[in-house]
């Protein structure tokens, strides 16, 4: 897994020489060795193959011989540690489902360092699933086919969709089992750990918002980022019926990218309270609730850095308090602009997003397939005849809500508001049923299933109408869908 975004001892693997072009580095390892633990990736009996991300390869400087070499097969299986890298488990806490857990870290994943891509990003390279760490809490640290193919599928989804995420170099087998049942589930805050804090402010500004470093009061500049990349990255999902799942603080990252899909899905038909993992019993991570608990997990990371301010504890809260007032009209905002654009509206006018919300209101009364609605909106704006209202139960409302588009959409410059419509509507998404159907045909060896989706999201927003079917929204099965966590 890529993420964006000098300790002395022996190394806890054995470096060998390498002929690759990947140069390892890990600033993270030069902070305070309470914040990680070198812990060596647990080794694999027989590694083999299971998919390659040639793309992100060729970026971070890779042939693609040397993506598929036994060298870097045996590095990202855990058997080997590539020269440059020092493999760490970094160590946090974070809030699941409310309540504090004092105690988190990694449990079954391992940061090998950073690589500096062709591009000149800077990029984490993380192991998931390469065994037991100081963390697992009693976990083999291991990740079943299931997770890691639905983590590939829907995170290069993302990517292609231009939604900030993590992604997969590639997903290796390790030749053994691995057995699951069902469940799984401010690290120095916690501790009051002022000076373990202040270290995390300055290294999380350095790394992901440098031009807010020189800042005067850090905690707040920090606090100010994360928020704005956080509320810019719900709206998003919330404009392509993304359900993260889980929404704990740990998942929520500061570099405002989405991060670990373990129990995520799409909606198909639109209903605000849908929740798919098996363990969010109460709702709390519905779809409309993401942008409440984005807030929540906000106040979390203000409250942890409380000591890092100076003056009495109630004035220091009421600027904190003053700073997440802001969360309000920037959501607005942000989600209006995915609103706005998923209706093919350029210029803003007052209204729009009324509008916008209207036909979601519908939607979700006449339960209306989200994807597929807003695919035939663009063929309509695009002059087809209408697909759209005979998704519809309501007619009447449905063409009196088309006719209150039109008037308004008509008014917009054409070519602008088809690019809109375009970048915000995609043909094609990670459909729940479908990869439930890659991971049952991986399972049994077939991997052809996973290669067609892969290659299909790897175009959302073209029609390909070879593989037309793969639009297409599941049966009733689709209220029974729940996902896992997969550890």
């Amino acid at each position: 897994m890529l993420e964006r975004g000098q300790r002395g001892g022996a190394p806890v693997a054995l470096q060998e020489k390498s002929s690759m072009p990947l140069r390892f580095e890990n600033s993270y390892a030069r902070l305070p060795e309470r914040f990680f633990a070198p812990v060596a990736p647990t080794r694999v009996k027989a590694p083999g193959w299971l998919a390659v991300n040639e793309g992100l390869g060729e970026v971070l400087g890779l042939t693609p011989e040397e993506l598929r070499s036994g060298e870097l097969l045996e590095a990202l299986a855990g058997n080997r540690t590539l020269e440059g890298a020092e493999p760490i488990a970094l160590a946090y806490a974070g809030h699941q489902f409310g309540g504090f857990s004092p105690r988190l870290g990694d449990g079954r994943a391992i940061l090998l360092g950073e690589v500096v891509g062709r591009d000149g990003v800077r990029r984490d390279v993380q192991l998931k699933g390469s065994g037991p760490t100081p963390f697992s809490r009693g976990g083999d640290g291991r990740a079943a086919l299931g997770p890691v193919l639905r983590e590939f599928l829907v995170s290069e989804a993302m990517a292609a969709l231009g939604v900030p995420t993590t992604r997969s170099l590639a997903a290796v087998s390790t030749g053994e089992p691995v057995f699951r049942e069902t469940p799984l589930p401010e690290y120095f805050a916690g501790q009051d750990d002022g000076e373990a804090i202040a270290a995390l402010v300055s290294y999380a500004l350095a790394r992901h918002y440098p031009e807010r470093k020189g800042q005067e009061q850090a905690p707040l500049a920090l606090l100010d980022a994360v928020m704005e990349a956080q509320v810019a990255l719900v709206a998003r999902w919330l404009g392509l019926g993304f359900v993260h799942g889980v929404m704990n603080t740990d998942n929520c990252s500061i570099s405002g990218e989405t991060l670990d899909y373990g129990p995520c899905a799409f909606l198909d038909t639109y209903d605000p309270s849908r929740t798919f993992s098996s363990i969010d019993r109460q709702g709390r991570y519905a779809f409309a609730n993401q942008p409440r608990i984005l807030l929540w997990n906000l106040a979390r990371l203000a409250e942890a850095l409380i000591p890092l301010l100076d003056g009495e504890q109630k004035d220091i809260v009421a600027r904190l308090e003053a700073r997440l007032e802001r969360f309000g009209p920037l959501f607005e905002r942000a989600y209006g602009e995915v609103l706005r654009a998923k209706i093919g509206l350029v210029e803003e006018r007052p209204g729009d997003t009324d509008l916008a919300r209207a036909l979601l209101d519908q939607m979700a009364t006449d339960r209306v397939d989200h994807t597929l609605a807003f695919h035939r909106l663009n063929r309509l704006a695009a002059g087809q005849p209408d697909q759209l209202s005979p998704l519809f139960q309501d007619q009447e409302r449905i063409l009196t809500w088309i006719r209150s588009w039109r008037a308004r959409f008509d008014g917009e410059p054409r070519a602008q508001a088809l690019a809109a419509l375009t970048r915000s509507n995609p043909v094609f998404l990670p459909r729940n049923h479908r990869i439930e159907e890659v991971i049952a045909a991986a399972t049994q060896g077939d991997l052809s299933l996973f290669a067609r989706l892969r290659s299909v999201l790897a175009r959302p927003f073209e029609e390909q109408p070879e593989h037309a079917e793969l639009q297409d929204p599941p049966g009733e099965e689709q209220w029974r869908y729940r996902t896992f966590c997969g550890t």
